[in-house]
């Protein structure tokens, strides 16, 4: 198996899949699993939460911002990350016309400020310390754990959520000894 990986490694540059079509899912792609009991089985799993916020696009009042348990990084060349957002999210439109983002680690005391960041309508950064990400100039939180400054690199569908690839432009740490916020079973860690 690793001989095969290093012949396909030397093989030279990979052709790039066309873009698919985006689309809503039909009724018949629907997976014939519970929806219910999918929760309750990949609750099992448990995920580091962040903050996702951006700038003010052009004529907006202020940054957006929300609360994201579906962060991940993808590739160390290009620095690349990703998180996925429902379709439904107001705020992704938001950071979508800022055109970049910043991904704000939360520590394991900071679950009221996921809490803020959670819900929908209201003012989220009333009261949030932060400055501006040295790149993209999104709201940096303070006192997180880590911070990853991001322009939009590529938006894919998947299913009812988008699939967001930002490119790493910066990233620091604040606080590298606290133990970070998780998401276990429908509660924080």
């Amino acid at each position: 198996m690793a001989a095969a990986a290093v012949r396909y490694l030397r093989a030279g540059p990979v052709e790039p899949l066309p873009r698919p079509e985006l689309r809503c899912v039909r009724d018949d792609e629907r997976a014939p699993v519970d929806q219910g009991a999918f929760r309750r089985v990949l609750g099992n799993f448990a995920t580091g939460v962040t903050v996702v916020t951006a700038p003010a696009a052009d004529g907006e009042a202020g940054p957006a911002g929300f609360a994201c348990q579906s962060f991940t990084s993808l590739s160390l060349d290009p620095p690349l990350v990703a998180f996925m957002v429902g379709r439904t999210s107001t705020t992704w439109p938001r950071i979508a016309r800022a055109g970049a983002f910043c991904v704000n680690v939360l520590a394991a005391d900071q679950g009221a400020l996921c809490r803020a960041f959670a819900v929908s309508g209201a003012d989220k950064f009333a009261g949030v310390p932060y400055d501006p990400a040295p790149a993209s100039g999104a709201p940096r939180l303070a006192d997180t754990l880590a911070w990853i400054d991001c322009t939009i690199h590529a938006v894919h569908p998947g299913g009812d959520h988008l699939i967001v690839v930002g490119h790493v432009t910066a990233l620091g740490t604040h606080r590298e000894d606290t133990a970070p916020l998780l998401f276990h079973k429908g509660r924080f860690l």
